[in-house]
């Protein structure tokens, strides 16, 4: 049986049919499908056959084809809260947990490091790069607070975290990508700043996922599983 060809769902609007499918989609449907096989909705074959369709689905209406027949598509999405523009006050620390200055020079923070609850950033005739691409968060909310006079702020975040901005620029240009996740746990980075004759920018880096987000999700299957073979 081949579910791809099937007709989309009559009840899809067709403008959220042909939306484009994102990772957090498609990891929606699979979630569905690991449950619905835990509780003898679906046979290994089946639910292997709709995985393998669900990773080369290309919309929202073709991933809503694998799960149309199963319970767990009837229930409605619970209403997204949405992130706020600003931690709560007293929320995060007003101290920095660390700073990285660059004055007529270049500083670089990438690679496996703990990002903290708070990061300032000060390029003064200078270059920063802040990549939490493959960061350890320990905590749910980070500031970085990015100042930049004639000089250049590159922040990059994975796609599964959620992003805002506060700020601007003063001849200059401070751009923050807003970024919101599927997962109501996610990290939020909050990125407050000025860009004087410079420039800030933070927005997700393509490709990139906190692992421990993704193992959460693969935890909540396995007891699933678990607890239907416990039975």
């Amino acid at each position: 049986m081949d579910l791809q060809k099937h007709p989309q769902p009559q009840g899809s609007a067709p403008h959220l049919a042909e939306l484009r499918a994102s990772d957090s989609d498609r990891d929606r449907v699979a979630d569905i499908l690991h449950e619905a096989m835990a509780e003898g909705r679906l046979t290994a074959d089946e639910h292997a056959e709709r995985v393998e369709g669900v990773l080369s689905a290309k919309t929202v209406g073709e991933l809503e084809v694998f799960i149309k027949d199963l319970p767990a598509a009837q229930r409605p999405e619970p209403a997204y809260t949405g992130v706020p523009s600003r931690p709560a006050p007293g929320a995060v620390p007003a101290e920095a947990d660390a700073n990285v200055v660059a004055v007529l020079s270049s500083a670089v923070r990438r690679g496996r490091w703990r990002a903290g609850r708070r990061l300032h950033a000060y390029s003064i005739f200078g270059s920063i790069e802040i990549d939490l691409s493959e960061a350890i968060f320990e905590y749910q909310q980070v500031v970085i607070k990015a100042v930049s006079v004639f000089g250049d702020i590159q922040i990059r975040v994975p796609e599964n975290v959620s992003l805002r901005g506060t700020g601007g620029g003063v001849l200059g240009n401070f751009e923050v990508d807003t970024l919101d996740s599927a997962d109501s746990q996610a990290p939020v980075v909050y990125v407050d700043g000025w860009a004087v004759l410079g420039n800030v920018e933070a927005r997700p880096k393509r490709g990139k996922l906190v692992s421990d987000i993704i193992q959460r999700v693969q935890d909540k299957v396995d007891r699933k599983l678990r607890k239907h073979l416990d039975r």
